[in-house]
C-alpha cells in the first residue's frame, strides 16, 4: 500500500503540475483524513474478529452534537467536555458488543439498529437549531489549529520536523524488533536488501510530507491525534497480549475459546474500543467544521470500512495492521484530492473509489486462495 500510495501522488503530482504536492493541499488532504482515519484504526480491529460495526458514522455525528450542546448550551468546559463523550462512546460501543456477544445478535443487525438509532437521536438534538456552532477556540483548534513552532529555521517549523524525525525513528526500531523476533523464532522474513530497501522508502515518504508540512504551518493537531492513536493501538494489538489475543480469536474463535481465551470478553473490548474511536472521530468532525449539523456522520461507516479493506484488513478475519488502515484512508483520501483538483466529475469519483476497494478485496482473496 505504501507503493501504490507513492505511485498515486507521483500520477497526481505530474497531472496537476506540482499542485497536489503543496503544502496547503497535502495539509488539508491530512486534516481531512483525520476523523475517517480515526474510525479505519478501530473498524480493523472489528473485522479481524469477524464482525462489522455499521453505527460508527452516525454515532459519530451524534456524539459531536453533545459535544457542541455541553459546549454551547450547558457551558461545559472543553476539558471536561472531551473526556465525557470519549467516555459515552466507550458506553455505546459497549452496548453494541452486550448485543454481539452476550445477546448473540449479528453484528450487521446490532449495529444497523445503532445505525438507525443515532441517525434519529442526532435528528432529535439537532431539530430546535438545524446547525449548533461552536464558538469555543480551544475545541475548534483541535480541528483546524496546529501545533506551535517552538523556533523557525529558513522559515521551517523545528517541532514538527523533530516530530518527523521521531516518527522515523519509532517506524525503523519496530520494523527491525519485530524481523529480530521473527528470526529468533525461525519464522520466514525478507531479505537483508528488500529490508533495507522498505525502510528506506517508507522512511522517505514520512521524512518528505513532514518537510513539506513543517515549510507551511507544521503539523495540525488533527494529524498530532492520528498519529497518536496509531502508534498507540500499534503498540497494543503488536506488543501486548491482549492484543494477541484480538488475532487469535479472529483468525479461529473456537480455538481460541478452547485455548482459554475469552471470545465475549473481547468483543465487549473491540466493541468498546471502536465506540471510544466514534466519539473522537465526532469531536474531530465537530471541531474542524467548529459546529455540529443534522447531516454530520453521513457514510463515514463506509469510508472507514472502504480504509480498513484498502488498507489489507482481510474480510476472513485474523489478518490486518492499524498501520495499513492509516495508509488506505489516506489512498482514498488522495484519490478524492487527485481527482477534485483535476476536475473530475463525482459520479466517476465514485466509480473509481468503488474499483480501488474491489481490487483491494480481490487481491485480498487471490492472495489468501495462493496461500491456501
Amino acid at each position: 500500500m505504501f507503493i501504490a500510495l507513492f505511485v498515486i501522488i507521483l500520477t497526481f503530482t505530474i497531472m496537476t503540475n506540482g499542485l497536489f504536492m503543496s503544502s496547503r493541499n497535502i495539509s488539508n488532504l491530512l486534516d481531512a483524513t483525520g476523523y475517517i482515519a480515526v474510525l479505519a484504526v478501530g473498524m480493523t480491529l472489528v473485522i479481524v474478529i469477524r464482525q462489522i460495526d455499521l453505527s460508527v458514522g452516525f454515532a459519530a455525528g451524534f456524539l459531536g452534537a453533545i459535544a457542541a450542546i455541553l459546549l454551547t448550551q450547558a457551558g461545559v468546559s472543553v476539558y471536561i467536555t472531551i473526556p465525557i463523550i470519549l467516555v459515552l462512546g466507550v458506553v455505546l460501543g459497549m452496548v453494541n458488543g452486550l448485543l454481539v456477544a452476550k445477546i448473540g445478535i449479528p453484528s450487521f443487525v446490532a449495529t444497523l439498529a445503532g445505525m438507525l438509532v443515532y441517525r434519529g437521536a442526532l435528528l432529535q438534538i439537532t431539530e430546535k437549531t438545524g446547525t449548533i456552532i461552536v464558538k469555543d477556540t480551544h475545541f475548534n483548534a483541535i480541528g483546524n489549529g496546529f501545533i506551535p513552532s517552538l523556533f523557525q529555521i529558513q522559515g521551517l517549523h523545528v517541532l514538527s520536523l523533530a516530530l518527523g524525525l521521531i516518527c522515523i525513528i519509532l517506524y525503523v526500531s519496530s520494523e527491525i524488533s519485530t524481523r529480530r523476533n521473527k528470526v529468533k523464532y525461525q519464522f520466514e522474513v525478507m531479505s537483508k536488501s528488500i529490508f533495507a530497501l522498505k525502510l528506506i522508502f517508507i522512511s522517505a515518504i514520512i521524512a518528505y510530507i513532514t518537510w513539506i508540512l513543517a515549510g507551511y504551518n507544521g503539523f495540525s493537531w488533527t494529524v498530532v491525534i492520528m498519529v497518536l492513536v496509531v502508534l498507540i493501538y500499534h503498540f497494543f494489538t503488536t506488543k501486548t497480549v491482549l492484543g494477541r489475543h484480538i488475532y487469535a480469536v479472529g483468525s479461529n474463535p473456537e480455538a481460541a475459546h478452547l485455548s482459554g481465551i475469552s471470545v465475549k470478553k473481547i468483543t465487549y473490548i473491540v466493541f468498546g474500543s471502536m465506540g471510544m474511536l466514534s466519539a473522537l472521530s465526532g469531536i474531530l468532525f465537530t471541531s474542524r467544521l467548529q459546529s455540529a449539523t443534522t447531516t454530520a456522520g453521513t457514510l463515514f461507516e463506509l469510508d472507514a470500512i472502504a480504509a480498513a479493506y484498502v488498507g489489507g484488513v482481510s474480510s476472513a478475519g485474523g489478518v490486518g495492521k492499524v498501520t495499513g488502515a492509516i495508509i488506505g484512508a489516506i489512498v482514498m483520501a488522495s484519490l478524492s484530492s487527485g481527482m477534485n483538483l483535476l476536475g473530475v466529475g463525482i459520479s466517476y469519483q465514485y466509480m473509481i473509489r468503488g474499483g480501488v476497494l474491489a481490487a483491494a478485496v480481490i487481491f485480498d482473496v487471490m492472495t489468501r486462495r495462493k496461500g491456501a
